[in-house]
Formats: C-alpha cells, structure tokens, sequence
C-alpha cells in the first residue's frame, strides 16, 4: 500500500520571518516529519499549494479535487490550513473509492511545541485503516466533514 500524500500550505508549514514580523507559509513539513519519525511505509509528497488556507479559493479547491480523483492510489492524506480545511473536505466527498484524510495544525511544525507530529501520525494511521471517504485528523479525533466545526475560542476541532 503506497500512500499520496499532497500538501497545501497551511500553519503546519509556516516559517517565521523576523525582519518581516510575520509568517509565511514555507517548504512542507510533513516529508521530514515521516522521515525523522522512521515510518517505514511506502508514501510519496507532493506540493499542490503553498497557501495559508483563508487564502485558499475555489479555483484552488477544484484543482485539489482534480489532482486527488485523479491519483492512481486509493489512501490520500492532504496537509491543509485549519481555518478552511472543512470547506475542502466537503468539496472532497465527490470523489469515490478513495480514502482521503485531511489534516494540518494549530502551530507551525518547526516550533518547538507543535501538534502538527501528533496529527500527522493520527493521518498517516487513519488513511491506511479507515474504509474509502472523507475524513478530518485532528487533536486525536477522526470526524466526518459533515459534522465537526473549528471552535475559535477553544482552539480545537469539535463535533457539531
């Protein structure tokens, strides 16, 4: 089993500039992530955006889609933003016999204290078990794309 993995910006790949006082989404994290993890299973990275995802629009989320129906493997884990990865998700569902699972962070993955580790390893987990549709992987839960929000105050996914 060989697993897709595309990225699309996101806090999980956000670098820090000093001299511009802000950040900027960077390279994808997720690669070295696996690699400094010693995953051993079969999986290939590719970049499809580097946005933060309020950026994102639907031009972009049609070329997502595009992209991920027309990969030949079945088990997709997608690097997004937080603030829009339901939208996508949502957008995702058209595509069948496929098991696509979103997911990203709450902190970038270069600081020192990060989610990003801990959900990519739930993704990596769930796209390989998890029957074909779509699903979000994040703060240690799976939720389907109908019934999960982002609750801004709590910072954290939740079910509707």
């Amino acid at each position: 089993m060989k697993i897709r993995i595309f990225t699309c910006g996101g806090t999980i790949d956000k670098i820090y500039f000093d001299s511009k006082s802000k950040f900027e989404v960077g390279e994808p994290q997720v690669a070295s992530i696996l690699r400094e993890s010693k995953v051993t299973l079969q999986y290939a990275v590719e970049s499809i955006l580097q946005k933060d995802s309020l950026d994102m629009n639907d031009e972009d989320r049609e070329r997502i889609r595009s992209i991920v129906e027309n990969t030949r493997e079945t088990r997709i884990l997608l690097t997004h933003g937080t603030d829009t990865m339901i939208q996508t998700a949502r957008m995702l569902e058209c595509v069948k016999d496929k098991t696509i699972v979103l997911t990203g962070s709450l902190e970038p993955a270069r600081f020192r204290v990060t989610d990003a580790i801990f959900n990519i390893g739930c993704a990596i987990t769930a796209v390989q078990i998890l029957p074909h549709g779509v699903y979000i992987a994040m703060n240690g839960r799976l939720f389907e794309p109908g019934n999960v929000k982002k609750n801004l105050e709590k910072n954290c996914f939740e079910t509707i």
